[in-house]
């Protein structure tokens, strides 16, 4: 049995990737295990299963790295990495090709000749980030819409003049607020989709604020609700955080779904 014959039973991609990285160690083997085979007779099933072991050895050397952290240099060069991706995340860009803005970092970075000229790329990704965007805020506002419409229709929820939607999980029997007092509640607020964006809970702390001086669907809901009370509020965006949205968590339009629980008031 000639190295030849050997050799065709590998697959090309591996026998690629042994020229193209010098793997010297796994390339003399191969040879060995030719030489072998053609002096001792032996078997194919042997040879497949020295390959196989070559084959998880050479996946092995495939593996990324881990980034280095040990030292600031390395910290920083991550983080700042982990900052322009939420960045870009935050304004609709996650359908961009992660190879193709590796590339035009790296090409900046190496000082190659850019493929388009920085004036192009700047009015490209303009267009870009503005279209991507405006298609994120319409499909958050259609979502909040159809979770409204059919969430009014769920057994125990409530739908008031203003589109409030509410479900009573506890009813208490104190005092009911109204909107120049102060209360204090815990609560978990989330998107439809589940996301948790805020939680006094999870902080273990409660909140007290001015029942008038939160978004309109709170201050609409705390005012039928009493001392002991814990409520699902599921709140449209125009008695939320309207077309501005709050911060990176909260897009605009969104509408929000809180479990809120009033402690006390003031």
């Amino acid at each position: 049995m000639t190295a030849a014959r050997v050799c065709n039973l590998f697959q090309p991609e591996f026998l690629s990737l042994l020229q193209k990285n010098g793997m010297k160690k796994i390339t003399i083997t191969l040879l060995c295990l030719a030489v072998v085979w053609a002096a001792q007779g032996q078997s194919k099933t042997e040879l497949k299963k020295q390959v196989a072991d070559l084959q998880a050895e050479l996946a092995e050397l495939k593996k990324p790295k881990a980034t280095p952290m040990a030292t600031l240099h390395d910290r920083a060069s991550y983080g700042l990495g982990v900052l322009m991706g939420k960045n870009i995340l935050q304004q609709g860009g996650d359908s961009l090709q992660l190879s193709g803005v590796l590339a035009g970092f790296t090409d900046v970075f190496a000082k190659k000749e850019l493929l388009m000229p920085e004036q192009e790329c700047q009015m490209l990704v303009q267009d870009y980030m503005q279209q991507a965007m405006e298609y994120k805020v319409a499909k958050v506002r259609e979502e909040g819409a159809r979770f409204l419409e059919n969430n009014k229709k769920a057994e125990g929820v409530t739908t008031t003049a203003s589109g409030l939607q509410y479900k009573v999980l506890a009813r208490g029997t104190g005092k009911t607020p109204t909107a120049s007092q102060r209360a204090t509640v815990h609560y978990t607020g989330k998107l439809v989709d589940g996301t948790v964006f805020d939680s006094s809970v999870q902080r273990g702390s409660p909140a007290t604020f001015g029942v008038g001086d939160v978004i309109k669907g709170w201050t609409e809901a705390l005012q039928l609700m009493r001392e002991g009370d814990k409520w699902m509020l599921y709140i449209p965006h125009n008695l939320a955080y309207g077309e501005r949205g709050a911060g990176a968590q909260i897009p605009p339009f969104a509408t929000l779904i809180f479990e809120v629980e009033l402690l006390k008031v003031e």
